[in-house]
């Protein structure tokens, strides 16, 4: 018999919180459903239990940029230690996720769901008819065309592996992998980056990217650029990655090889063309109010989503509120993509929002650059790479475009996010006590 709902939500993470818990407080009738553990990639899988392990990072970091300077003894990442402490944060998420649903009434499915038909939803043996659907499944890993592409693993194996090999290869040079190679070479593995593209971290500025690689290779991580990976293959208890580099043939040996490069809207398994829900390979297609553009009944957000919207989790928290609106009282709430930070935690960070400054140059904008590791907030902890650039247009004041490298980058470019948000100048800004001595406090100085 065909369960009738209200509501049917395909994924519990960021993109359907928002959605699920103010239908569920108006009374509607949900049922969500999740292939995997209740609770979604970021808060089990991405940036919090990340986050966990790159704080380690930085205070082995911060420990080796002082000795001499006051601080002596080494300090080591013990990894099982620390992944133990990960999952302090993580492990308790599906089980208490689940329970809040059942308690506000809900009814929870596991299980892959795919499209029947525009309004059905198969989920294991069960049949689901939903007045309103919306999908919320996230991202995958982008498929690589790799002989032996089996042998590859991926962030979530990553970030809950045991130990750590003597050697690690990550595939791509985007986020996920500097971000990972920057926690595994302060616990002591050998690590590679191996990028076929000449500029990694593509969406950064450049001349920052340049001083990150340069204290990447400072802490033992071998960037590879214009170097392709064709095969993987087993050998005893390590691997041979085969390929590439400048044009001529390559190996690389290691204990585990980690796929970062990139990934894509997951919409494999839902059978969209059975709901009439068209997508493309950014992903669903959705007009101003996240609904689908081939079916009305069916909602769309987060990274599954072809919006302007950048993959990240604030977005797609902004993107679930608006469902909800919208769902609630109607078409009229549209998510703001005015301002979207990015950062990529490496040690140092780094950091952009805004114009980028190619943009900027374009248009004609004054772009200040400010090379800080002489400034105080850096010199104390002995940071050589320390550098802002800050697109302002010269007419109005107005802040446009910010960009960050260094041990600071959480802090300042949030400030840089509020000041485009709100269209602070900079002698609005300049108006502004900050507490000294902060990384607050310089950004008088970096207009």
């Amino acid at each position: 018999m065909t369960q009738p709902y209200d509501l049917i939500a395909i994924g519990t993470g960021s993109a359907a919180s928002s959605v699920i818990s103010r239908c569920a407080e108006a009374g509607w009738k949900i049922a969500v459903i999740d292939e995997r553990e209740f609770g979604g990639t970021c808060a089990l899988r991405g940036c919090d239990p990340k986050k966990v392990l790159a704080g380690a990072a930085e205070l082995i970091d911060w420990n080796e940029r002082m000795k001499g300077k006051g601080v002596e003894g080494n300090a080591s990442i013990q990894w099982s230690d620390l992944m133990a402490f990960k999952r302090t944060f993580t492990e308790s998420i599906p089980r208490a996720s689940e329970d809040k649903f059942k308690q506000a009434g809900m009814d929870t499915f596991h299980g892959k769901a795919s499209f029947v038909d525009e309004d059905h939803i198969r989920v294991g043996d069960e049949v689901l008819q939903g007045k309103h659907i919306l999908i919320a499944t996230g991202a995958r890993p982008a498929p690589l065309p790799i002989d032996g592409v089996e042998h590859l693993r991926y962030s979530d194996d990553f970030l809950d592996l045991e130990q750590l090999p003597d050697k690690l290869v990550l595939v791509g040079g985007g986020y996920i992998a500097f971000e990972f190679a920057h926690i595994a070479a302060r616990a002591g593995t050998e690590v590679h980056i191996i990028h076929r593209g000449e500029k990694p971290l593509e969406q950064f500025d450049s001349q920052l990217v340049d001083l990150l690689l340069q204290k990447s290779e400072e802490v033992g991580i071998h960037v590879h650029l214009n170097a392709e990976v064709k095969a993987i293959r087993q050998q005893g208890n390590t691997y041979v990655v085969s390929g590439t580099r400048n044009g001529a043939d390559h190996q690389w040996q290691c204990g585990l090889v980690v796929h970062g490069a990139g990934r894509i809207p997951n919409v494999d398994g839902l059978e969209l063309e059975k709901g009439n829900v068209s997508y493309t390979k950014k992903g669903i297609s959705v007009n101003e109010y996240l609904q689908s553009e081939s079916n009305p009944r069916v909602y769309a957000a987060g990274d599954v989503t072809a919006t302007e919207g950048l993959p990240l989790t604030p977005l797609a928290g902004q993107e679930s509120r608006a469902v909800s609106l919208n769902l609630l009282e109607g078409n009229h709430n549209k998510p703001n993509y005015k301002v979207m930070p990015s950062i990529v935690f490496t040690v140092p960070s780094l950091g952009s929002v805004g114009l980028t400054v190619e943009q900027a140059k374009k248009e004609g904008y004054e772009v200040k650059v400010n090379d800080m590791s002489k400034w105080y907030t850096y010199k104390r902890t002995n940071e050589k790479f320390a550098m802002a650039k800050v697109v302002i247009d010269k007419a109005t004041g107005r802040i446009l475009g910010a960009h960050v490298l260094g041990g600071k980058t959480e802090e300042l470019i949030n400030l840089f996010a509020m000041a485009i948000q709100f269209d602070l100048t900079t002698d609005q800004l300049n108006t502004m006590n900050f507490a000294y001595p902060t990384a607050a406090s310089d950004m008088g100085s970096l207009f």
